[in-house]
Formats: C-alpha cells, sequence, structure tokens
C-alpha cells in the first residue's frame, strides 16, 4: 500500500506515524502525524477513542475519464485510504494532483472506475441510485470551500435544508436542533438571517452547522477556509476541531494551508492521482 503524509508538505511539528494495519497485517493506512491540534493538544488530544472500525475504506480504487472514446484519462491511480471514526485528517496536494474527485467519490457523488470502496462496511459497488442517496443522506454532511448556501433562505433554514428536501417539511423538534446547532456554532443571534446579512465566516459557519445537521458521522470539507481571512478560518478551523472532539465526527479536510493540516491528525497528501510515499527514514 502506498505510504501517506507530505513530502512537501508542512514539516514543522511532523513526524512520521506508525502503519495502520488490518486484520489481515495489510498496511490500511500510513501515516504522518501532526504534533499540534490547534488546542496546544498532542496529537489524538480530544479525539475519541475509536474501535477502530473504517468509516470508509478504498483498496485500489481507479478513476478515469473518456471511457469508450480514443482518450481514456486516468485521474486516480489504485488508492488506498482508510478513514476511522472520530479521526480528524487533511488532503492535501497540488492543483490538479485528484484530491476533489477523491473527494467526490468518497462522498458518492460520483462513481469510481475499478477498486473497492466501503462505506460504514457496506460496498458501495452494487448499489443503485436511491440506496447511495440514502447512504450519502445518513453518514456523509459537506463542507464547500463556497458555502452554497440558498440566498432565499434564512440561516436556519439552511441548516435544516437537508430534512426539508428528503421530507418536504421540518417539525418543531427539528426547528429546535437547528437552532441548537447555530447557537453552538455561535450564530444563534443570527438564526432569522438571509445568508446576504452574514459575513464570510458566518456563513461558512451555517455550512457546517448544515453539515452537521443529519448527525452523519463524517464530514467531507473540501476548501472550507479556502475564502476566508486568516482568523475567520482559524475560527472555522476551531469549530471543526470542537465538534470533532464533542462529538466523534470525523472529517476529511481538503487544504491548501499548510498552518491548518499541521494541526490535523493526520495528514494524507496526493500527487498526481496516487498517495505519495513516506520520506525514507
Amino acid at each position: 500500500m502506498s505510504g501517506t503524509g507530505p513530502t512537501g508538505g508542512p514539516t514543522s511539528g511532523v513526524t512520521r506515524g506508525p502503519v495502520a494495519r488490518d486484520a489481515g497485517g495489510r498496511a490500511a493506512v500510513d501515516v504522518h502525524r501532526a504534533d499540534a491540534l490547534g488546542s496546544g493538544g498532542s496529537v489524538g488530544s480530544g479525539v475519541p477513542a475509536t474501535n477502530g472500525q473504517p468509516l470508509i475504506e478504498l483498496a485500489g480504487v481507479r478513476k478515469s475519464y473518456g471511457l469508450g472514446t480514443p482518450v481514456v484519462t486516468e485521474v486516480l491511480h489504485g488508492i488506498d485510504l482508510a478513514v476511522t471514526r472520530g479521526e480528524f485528517v487533511a488532503l492535501i496536494g497540488p492543483s490538479g494532483s485528484g484530491k476533489s474527485t477523491l473527494l467526490n467519490i468518497i462522498g458518492l457523488l460520483e462513481p469510481l472506475t475499478s477498486g473497492e470502496y466501503r462505506l460504514l462496511g457496506q460496498s458501495v459497488a452494487s448499489l443503485g441510485d436511491a440506496e447511495l442517496t440514502r447512504l450519502r443522506s445518513e453518514a456523509i454532511g459537506f463542507v464547500f470551500q463556497f458555502h452554497h448556501l440558498l440566498p432565499a433562505f434564512s440561516a436556519l433554514e439552511n441548516v435544516l435544508m437537508p430534512q426539508l428536501i428528503r421530507t418536504g417539511h421540518f417539525d418543531a423538534a427539528a426547528r429546535e436542533h437547528g437552532l441548537a446547532l447555530l447557537a453552538a456554532v455561535g450564530l444563534a443571534d443570527a438564526a432569522h438571517k438571509k445568508p446576504a446579512h452574514l459575513s464570510g465566516g458566518m456563513q461558512q459557519r451555517v455550512a457546517i452547522a448544515r453539515a452537521l445537521s443529519r448527525g452523519s458521522p463524517l464530514v467531507l470539507a473540501d476548501e472550507p477556509t479556502g475564502n476566508l481571512d486568516t482568523h475567520s478560518a482559524d475560527d472555522v478551523f476551531a469549530l471543526m476541531r470542537r465538534f470533532n472532539a464533542e462529538r466523534g465526527t470525523a472529517f476529511l479536510i481538503v487544504t491548501h494551508d499548510p498552518r491548518l493540516a499541521a494541526r490535523c491528525d493526520r495528514i494524507v497528501e496526493l500527487v498526481d492521482g496516487a498517495i505519495a510515499p513516506r520520506p525514507a527514514a
């Protein structure tokens, strides 16, 4: 299995970690671990103990475009990756390395070409569209670089949008849940404001609350701080870290910010569609 970790990424406070192995002795993930978690803790500080069962497992995953045409382009080359419950993982790599494609596959937004992907222990290969939609809704929350809040709806309505789409309505209990999430992200007084009346950092906090509204065990975040100034980026990162610690929610975060990557539990580097090997000891 390919190693993971930044070969050219952040080096301050980063040491090589052990290779996690499954029951058959195969390497599950090769990692670099960061010494700091943003709150001054050590590796694993504030991260709930897990039973080691992966939320996601990818084995030999490949992705190609243009199948059936004269020009076939493979953009992911045999990806092996696992993320367990309660982990906080950074996915780094240069533009065009395949990070967004990999995140889309993990998020069940596009299919893989070959290999195996198991989500919550279930192979996704044989699932139909309705089953994939249900599994995605139950298992995964999303935070994007562009918050994708609906401008005609309030912050509270945007937080509850996943339920509204799924059921066509939300009841008093859902409303209270949404208000509690907004309070948890520091936006109790902004529940009825529309996105245009919120700052960029506030909008992204609404997006985080929305990602958590279904109680999903995994949040995929694609450059969640990419459009924010340094102060707002630190606030949003600290918020994700707090939910990770308090709720045991796992996060897989794509970032180009080495400061933030170094504060994650683990760094996975993708280069030219493959997980980069660890530097030699």
